[in-house]
């Protein structure tokens, strides 16, 4: 049986060329119904909004035809090279492949033989950097480990709420360092890694039992404290980026009846606090 609302709607948009808004208003219904009953129903062209770059766009792929390169489309018209390349990617230029693949090979060598020498002279300075930065870190003791501990915790575990108390430590995070980073403040708390459990968050196309494994290894974690992984069920308009075979999902690692050294953190933090309102009275 045919909706009269929808059929009406139609009607209006097809036949009289109204608007959303126009059909909204001559029905009385809201946004997402009159979406809902002209879905698949063409707008008006009067309604579409005309388009500063139609013209731009349209003499791009007209040059792009007559074998015009991206770069010189981008100058000609005086846009992006990214939004020239955007708009005629579509359009090969030269449908020899082996023409093509010699273009890109030659670009290759005059990109590198231009930014070669600065490459690596970045490089360098990074890597000198980063050199004369480890150093200064030299060893961790206790204190350290101590606030490094409470900060990430207070960064990446579960807190108190004022509608839930947190009753226990649990830190989840990604980064095999900063686990282990976790793992020796705890330690430092003497908590070894027989006290805590732990789970395994990963998308189910993960490898739940591979990936445990690898974390024990890494981590050097007792397999038999793991406890059941959690999945994260696949979602189609989901663009991931984490997979492959570097994806290991997070770790959770939970400090069961550990509310007294919550309390712990809790002071550790206000301690920084005070160190910091310090600095800056000073």
């Amino acid at each position: 049986m045919t909706d009269p609302l929808a059929a009406e709607a139609r009607r209006l948009r097809v036949e009289e060329h109204l608007s959303v808004v126009e059909i909204r208003a001559r029905l009385g219904i809201g946004r997402n119904r009159a979406y809902a009953l002209l879905r698949g129903v063409p707008p008006p062209k009067w309604t579409r909004r005309p388009r500063a770059r139609d013209d731009a766009r349209a003499e791009a792929l007209r040059l792009r035809a007559t074998g015009w390169s991206v770069n010189r489309i981008a100058v000609r018209l005086g846009v992006a090279k990214s939004t020239a390349y955007q708009w005629v990617r579509h359009l090969p230029l030269d449908p020899d492949a082996a023409t093509a693949e010699r273009r890109r090979a030659h670009a290759k060598v005059m990109t590198e033989a231009r930014w070669g020498a600065y490459r690596e002279a970045r490089d360098a300075e990074q890597a000198a950097v980063q050199a004369r930065a480890a150093a200064a870190v030299g060893g961790l003791g206790e204190r350290d480990l101590l606030v490094l501990g409470a900060a990430i915790y207070w960064c990446e575990g579960s807190k108190s709420k004022p509608w839930r108390s947190q009753d226990r430590l649990e830190f989840v995070n990604s980064d095999p360092l900063l686990l282990a980073l976790f793992l020796a403040f705890l330690a430092a708390c003497g908590v070894n890694r027989e006290g805590a459990s732990y789970r395994l968050l990963i998308h189910e196309s993960g490898e739940v039992e591979a990936t445990e494994h690898w974390w024990a290894e890494r981590l050097g974690l007792p397999l038999e404290r793991f406890t059941r992984a959690t999945l994260k069920r696949h979602s189609p308009t989901t663009v991931r980026r984490n997979s492959g075979e570097s994806y290991r999902g997070c770790l959770v690692i939970t400090v069961p009846r550990s509310r007294q050294l919550y309390w712990r953190v809790e002071g550790l933090i206000a301690g920084i606090e005070t160190a910091l309102t310090a600095m800056g009275d000073a």
